[in-house]
């Protein structure tokens, strides 16, 4: 009968290596300092060890080794690789478990066989795909890298006010109507089905639009595009287009243009709060936008904005909002 999988052969296995090293052996041997160590394993969001715990490997100490590296060359200060260690660690687990996560449903198991059997295979699968993995992540980051410099640029030439962090962008939310009540009515099991065909259906119209999803949370996305057109053709596919490729609830969508303010891969600030609140006031099936974003888009033939009651936001006071909808083509004479 197979045994479960021991935690530190899967670590070995995915690292490189066991762990050989202390934290003070492992600061010594990258030539970091003790403080700066801490503060780096911290932001990457590993758990704290006790001093004297084996938990450290080579790779371990390379990764450290070439952060303080970039310390010392004076490529970034302390705060500066702090919060890309931050950054990378939120991003990292994420990935991990949501691959994890996948590999875990994978068709790998015969039968009679025991979860630890099916663990065991699972962890040779992810020791036999990591090689390939790394290459596909790294190709992936730099495009993605490329992709972000890019429209950073772009914002800052479009503008005289713009600035590296804060510059305007068309921001929306899209969510699912009456998911509370769908979340009641499904077991665990239909309700992850039903989440993640929103969000990997959502995910794929944003990105065919120009767009960029900043974060999926369950229910509802956010995301942003350059352009008002961009935005508006997104907004109106996801409105309908959900709905069509799964069997959910219908989509409400809110839409706001104007500076927000660009940190941590998040977007804050007045526009963003703008766009939550018409998202809440939009009809099922419908978009909404702000009197910024209707002003863009009213010499579009093929679009129509027009004005619907305002209402009170709290925290913003008086919205005009404008539901947006496709032209309709005229109908051909007949005869």
């Amino acid at each position: 009968m197979p045994s479960r999988p021991d935690p530190k052969e899967i670590e070995a296995a995915l690292l490189g290596g066991e762990a050989r090293y202390t934290r003070a052996e492992a600061v010594r041997l990258a030539g970091a300092s003790p403080e700066f160590s801490s503060r780096v394993w911290r932001a990457l969001g590993f758990a704290t060890r006790s001093e004297d715990a084996i938990a450290f490997t080579d790779s371990d100490v390379e990764a450290l080794r070439v952060t303080s590296r970039l310390l010392e060359n004076g490529v970034v200060d302390e705060e500066a690789a702090i919060r890309l260690a931050r950054a990378m660690g939120q991003t990292m687990t994420r990935l991990a478990e949501w691959q994890t996560s996948i590999l875990s449903t994978i068709p790998m198991e015969r039968e009679g066989d025991t979860d630890g059997g099916r663990l065991n295979t699972l962890a040779s699968i992810a020791e036999g795909v990591l090689p390939d993995v790394e290459v596909l992540l790294l190709h992936i980051w730099r495009r993605q890298l490329a992709a972000s410099a890019a429209r950073r640029v772009a914002f800052m030439e479009s503008t005289e006010n713009a600035a590296p962090t804060y510059f305007p962008l068309a921001v929306g939310f899209a969510d699912l109507v009456s998911f509370t009540t769908l979340s009641r009515e499904l077991d665990e099991m239909g309700l992850a089905e039903i989440v993640e065909g929103f969000e990997s259906t959502a995910t794929d119209i944003v990105a065919s639009g120009g767009g960029r999803v900043v974060k999926t949370l369950g229910d509802e996305i956010l995301f942003v595009a350059n352009t008002a057109k961009q935005a508006a053709e997104i907004a109106l596919r996801l409105s309908v287009g959900v709905t069509t490729h799964i069997d959910v609830p219908d989509v409400r969508v809110g839409v706001a243009y104007g500076p927000v303010l660009a940190l941590l891969g998040d977007v804050f600030g007045t526009t963003v709060n703008r766009s939550s609140r018409l998202t809440s006031f939009a009809r099922p099936g419908t978009v909404l936008v702000d009197e910024a974003l209707a002003e863009l888009l009213k010499d579009e033939e093929s679009l129509q904005v027009e004005p619907v009651r305002p209402r009170h936001a709290h925290g913003l006071g008086k919205l005009q909002p404008y539901a947006l909808r496709r032209t309709f083509e005229p109908v051909p004479p007949q005869g």
